[in-house]
């Protein structure tokens, strides 16, 4: 199966306010979490060309935003042994892509045993 193209991105001025690259956003400087969040699923799916899942996590740093977000890897039947996997991306002040790593890989079936 080919693998989806990732769709362009929207450079500051040609975005509408409210999406992750919004002219708004770059004037002022600062990202808000939500925003973070499309920022960091956009930016790996760029990388990847794989669609992120989810967003489970976001948090502010000293220079931006650290966010996690769940990407389908293999496809399987039944949904359940598909393989998932976790990344985490880091964000600058700006809500631009400065780093990500694969942190876990899982079955979507797995259930999380951390306390």
């Amino acid at each position: 199966m080919p693998a989806e193209r990732p769709p362009k991105r929207r450079s500051g001025a040609g975005a509408r306010a409210g999406e992750g690259g919004g002219a708004a956003r770059r004037r002022s400087g600062k990202t808000s979490a939500a925003q973070a969040m499309r920022s960091a699923a956009e930016q790996l799916y760029e990388l990847l060309g794989r669609r992120p899942e989810s967003v489970s996590a976001v948090q502010p740093t000293e220079d931006g935003w650290v966010a996690n977000v769940e990407v389908l890897e293999l496809e399987r039947i039944p949904e359940t042994t598909s393989v998932m996997a976790s990344y985490r991306v880091t964000l600058d002040k700006e809500g631009d892509l400065v780093g990500y790593e694969r942190v876990q890989r899982y079955t979507r079936g797995q259930i999380d045993r951390r306390g």
